[in-house]
């Protein structure tokens, strides 16, 4: 049989990728060597991680060209960071743990992670998909939100009609200011039409009047009589005083001078009117320019459409299409599941031999680790005892020698006592012979 550690040397392309993808799964080559076997298991969960990571990376793509609206080198950065940072985060929740399936909590946490991981990496990639429809609601949002602006702008700056008007309700967002408007002529129009109304209504009264005066004196002045002293015709004592009474008329009630003023105040008004229609197209053409600024400012503001934007409007197209609907929670769903693959594929399958032999390895290395330290405890304890002996052996070492000094020094004061005192008793027989 050929030696497992001799089958999987680097000598072709397809084993160092083999090894590479192993890689990612986490296992150790040299225990998998026992279990050579489940060599193309793990090689095809490597093969799932770097898949996921793949798409990660795309969906990081797309949400950061959509970020910054066009495409660009910058977002190659998040791309990458975000596509390690998966890669190594589904490599982390699919290594191997020794006795990790008799533990729910871990399994759980991990299945959760890897499924709020999925939603975030499948939001972009739903937005990419439904990207169409999407852009064209939006397009069809800011179209018509510019065209009730154009709508508003104009409702709420209308010609001028009087100096002082009234500002419509609903409208402080929407008033535009102007240099000058024709407000001001048009109460002065407004006047002189008044005025001259009221001086028309006379006119046309006092014509009338004196038109009926007139016709009387026709009528009576056409008739002569006779005057008895001279014979001649004349004209009658009614004809005089009718005559005299339309002048008195004309005389008091200023009818051609008020002719004249009506005569005046039309030119006036005529006047005014063609300064008005001058006003007015300036105002309008005025108005124009400056709702076309503000309808310029709107479009500016509608650059690119954002990401929040996107998503805002999915969900709007979605609450009013059932189909739709539930094809993008399908797309959603797909999604999630595909980035939570591996942790399902690595959790919801069988144990392998590799994670038994794992579990060996491990609980042989806990106990083997015990057993060093339990022998490095009794070594240490060891050498306390032994340096403890050392201290009790040197106290009693420093206190025999202590007490044979102390016995020495009473030897050495009883001698010069005896000392003392024979010298002393040599000292009294001498006394006493003398």
């Amino acid at each position: 049989m050929t030696d497992a550690s001799t089958t999987d040397q680097p000598g072709s392309g397809r084993l160092r990728l083999a090894r590479r993808l192993r890689t990612l799964t986490g296992v150790d080559e040299d225990l998998l060597a026992t279990v050579r076997y489940e060599r193309s298991k793990y090689t095809a969960l490597g093969g799932v991680v770097l898949g996921t990571s793949v798409i990660a990376a795309f969906s990081m793509w797309n949400f950061a060209t959509e970020a910054l609206g066009r495409v660009s080198a910058l977002a190659l950065i998040p791309t990458v960071i975000w596509m390690l940072f998966v890669l190594n985060l589904d490599r982390w929740l699919i290594t191997p743990q020794a006795n990790a399936r008799r533990r729910v909590g871990p399994l759980l946490l991990r299945l959760t992670i890897a499924l709020f991981l999925g939603a975030v990496v499948a939001e972009p990639l739903v937005l990419r998909i439904f990207a169409t429809a999407v852009e064209e609601r939006i397009t069809d949002d800011r179209n018509r939100a510019v065209d009730q602006l154009r709508s508003d702008l104009v409702r709420c700056n209308p010609v001028p009609s009087r100096t002082a008007s009234t500002t419509p309700a609903g409208c402080d967002r929407y008033i535009l200011s102007f240099v000058s408007t024709p407000g001001g002529q048009a109460d002065e129009l407004a006047v002189l039409r008044s005025d001259a109304d009221a001086l028309q209504k006379r006119v046309d009264q006092d014509t009338k009047t004196l038109g009926a005066l007139d016709t009387e004196v026709r009528d009576e002045c056409r008739q002569l009589i006779r005057n008895a002293s001279t014979g001649l015709l004349q004209r009658t004592s009614e004809c005089l005083r009718l005559r005299e009474k339309a002048k008195d008329y004309r005389s008091t009630h200023r009818t051609e001078e008020n002719e004249r003023r009506l005569a005046a105040m039309n030119g006036r008004i005529s006047k005014i009117e063609g300064k008005l229609t001058t006003s007015r197209g300036t105002f309008l053409k005025a108005r124009a320019s400056r709702i076309e600024q503000r309808i310029a400012q709107e479009r500016a503001k509608q650059k690119e459409i954002g990401v929040l934007e996107r998503m805002r409007t999915l969900d709007e197209l979605a609450s009013g299409n059932g189909v739709l609907f539930a094809g993008i929670w399908l797309v959603r769903a797909l999604f999630v599941l595909l980035d939570a693959l591996p942790v399902m594929v690595k959790f919801l399958s069988g144990e392998s031999a590799y994670e038994r032999l794992l579990a060996i390895e491990s609980n042989s290395a806990v106990t083997i680790h015990s057993q060093k330290a339990r022998l490095a405890e009794r070594r240490a304890l060891a050498d306390v005892e032994i340096a403890e002996d050392a201290i009790e052996q040197e106290v009693r070492r420093s206190r025999a020698e202590s007490e044979a000094a102390h016995r020495e020094h009473t030897a050495a004061m009883h001698i010069r006592v005896r000392q003392a005192v024979n010298s002393l008793e040599d000292e009294l027989r001498r006394t006493s012979s003398v």
